[in-house]
């Protein structure tokens, strides 16, 4: 048993031949780290109350967020010293750029390009961070916080709830205030820059690579966008091929 376990989940069969890539990409950098691996299916939502499972049954992202929290607290308390969470649309393709960090914990970086409400021809980027990759180290004092926090949200709200409620929205207003340590080679894609990628670049990645303070090795493929149609599964095949390449970063 290594003293490191590298966490993800997805429910079979998976819905698109991309997200294979992508678990296998996760899988190879964690062998080469000599990581433990585990992927698990639904038993992911056995960390989640019934009552909060009724509450998201419309979203289950939302329960995703909080029990991926839990087992990387359950998984500390069995006598890991850390436990890396990786999104089944995470594709790490620069495995050896790709280090853990000397922190008690970290969270990803977002750097989302999209056009500007107010000018649909014109490019805006909003730097945030996000949850589909975390690193927790036993002992650190955020993950308890952070789970506490994420639960009574959930429990307390009587209205409708973004799917990002207790993920990137509420993870980037804590780092807002709180600045949470940020490992920022692990990044996140949107449509747009999925796109450019595919293509061989455009303004959109120009924009990302402009505001990432480093090159990126690893990155969220937003599979939710996929799912909703702003990106096509060509696209993204295309952008995995480029990256696997070593064409952008």
């Amino acid at each position: 048993m290594s003293n490191t376990l590298v966490l993800q989940s997805h429910r079979q069969p998976l819905p698109a031949k991309w997200i294979q890539t992508c678990l296998d990409s996760v899988k190879n950098w964690a062998e080469i780290n000599n990581f433990d691996y585990k992927l698990i299916g639904d038993e992911l939502f056995d960390y989640v109350s019934d009552s909060i499972l009724r509450k998201t049954k419309s979203q289950l992202v939302i329960a995703t967020d909080l029990a991926r929290l839990k087992a990387i607290k359950s998984y500390l308390a069995e006598g890991y010293d850390i436990v890396v969470w990786c999104d089944a649309d995470f594709v790490i393709f620069n495995p050896n750029e790709f280090k853990l960090p000397d922190e008690n914990y970290v969270v990803g970086r977002e750097i989302w390009i999209q056009y500007a409400n107010d000018n649909p021809k014109k490019l805006t980027a909003y730097v945030k961070v996000h949850n589909a990759f975390m690193m927790y180290r036993e002992g650190n004092s955020f993950l308890e916080f952070y789970v506490d926090t994420a639960e009574r949200l959930l429990i307390s709200n009587k209205g409708s709830m973004s799917p990002q409620f207790i993920g990137p929205k509420l993870l980037t207003a804590i780092h807002n205030i709180a600045q949470c340590p940020v490992i920022e080679t692990a990044g996140m894609l949107s449509p747009l820059v999925v796109k450019d990628i595919a293509n061989d670049g455009g303004l959109a990645l120009e924009l990302f690579q402009k505001k990432s303070s480093l090159p990126i090795a690893a990155a969220n493929l937003c599979g939710s966008m996929y799912e909703k149609g702003d990106v096509s599964e060509y696209d993204i095949d295309q952008c995995i091929d480029r990256l696997l390449m070593g064409l952008f970063g």
